[in-house]
């Protein structure tokens, strides 16, 4: 398909609203809908219209400016949950990670033994793939820094021997990326089982989760969107679950719903008396008029969604 030059010309606010009337959707206080374009941006709204039109750039008859606005709040809230689990997780993990690596080796500066790591290796675009020495450059940087954390300068003050920090140190330094990366740079297999165990998974399940807990907490780091959203990465589909899980029906692992499922079991494993189900139905709750159904939600076949409720992930 021969390529065009892009003509469209900037608009003005007023210009803005004057082209989503003109497209149907009804904007009955015009002074707020500015403010709203003011300060969240025409694009940025634009990404929430595509439900509301059946046809293209036109607005289903009924639509309001006010119920693009509720969607876009019900999307960052939910981004502000789903954020705020994946923060847990994270400490658990880490937690997991250090402990039981460490107490199976009976080593606190288990980081720095270079056998518990894969060898270099070039990966599928051709950059060199080296976990060890990649954290080893993290903890490296830390201490060298011109302002280093307060655990690190600690750590370097009183001690000249290992000369790094122990492993429940350096882990403060890693990202959520960072520790995924670790993980999967283990060398045994048996290393990465004893950690997936805590949380009642697989492995090459666990690893996969990990990967997308990466790309989900950047989305919501981002503010990028959530709601009505492909996963450009997927987690693996949980095929034999030790713990409550979801049914077949719902194994759509591209769409959000799914990915909300994962950190649901990963909670149950790091605090079985999480909130996420309470959290989750008060956001459903408050913005009853947004269709759920674009988080991934199945039908029951009827023109209903399926109960995600009465599933037993969501039972507790």
């Amino acid at each position: 398909m021969p390529k065009k030059s892009y003509n469209k010309p900037p608009l003005r606010f007023a210009d803005q609203l004057e082209k989503l009337k003109r497209r149907g959707l009804e904007v009955p206080d015009e002074s707020r809908a500015i403010a709203y374009l003011q300060q969240i941006s025409y694009y940025r709204l634009s990404a929430y219209f595509l439900p509301y039109q059946s046809v293209k750039d036109i607005f289903d008859k009924g639509t309001t400016f006010h119920q693009i606005i509720q969607t876009y709040a019900f999307d960052r809230e939910l981004r502000l949950l789903v954020f705020d689990c994946i923060e847990r997780i994270e400490v658990a993990i880490r937690t997991q990670f250090i402990y039981q690596m460490a107490t199976h080796y009976n080593n606190s500066h288990w980081q720095d033994d270079k056998n518990l790591f894969v060898k270099p290796y070039y990966n599928s675009i051709g950059n060199t793939v080296d976990p060890y020495s990649d954290f080893q450059l993290i903890i490296s940087k830390a201490k060298k820094h011109r302002k280093p954390e307060v655990f690190i300068k600690h750590y370097t003050d009183c001690y000249d021997k290992p000369s790094n920090p122990p492993s429940w140190m350096c882990f403060e330094l890693l990202t959520i990326g960072e520790l995924s990366n670790l993980y999967r740079g283990l060398r045994n297999n048996e290393d990465k089982k004893r950690i997936a165990d805590f949380f009642k998974l697989h492995p090459t399940v666990f690893q996969s989760w990990l990967h997308s807990l990466t790309y989900v907490r950047n989305i919501c780091a981002h503010h990028a969107r959530l709601w009505n959203k492909d996963l450009a990465v997927e987690p693996a589909l949980l095929r034999k679950a030790k713990s409550d899980w979801i049914g077949s029906r719902y194994n759509n692992n591209k769409r959000t719903f799914y990915f909300i499922c994962v950190l649901k079991y990963l909670l149950n494993s790091a605090n079985d008396n999480n909130s996420l189900v309470l959290k989750l139905n008060e956001l459903v709750n408050k913005y009853p008029t947004v269709p759920i159904q674009y988080l991934g939600i199945p039908s029951d076949g009827e023109g209903g969604l399926l109960d995600w409720r009465a599933e037993p992930l969501f039972k507790h």
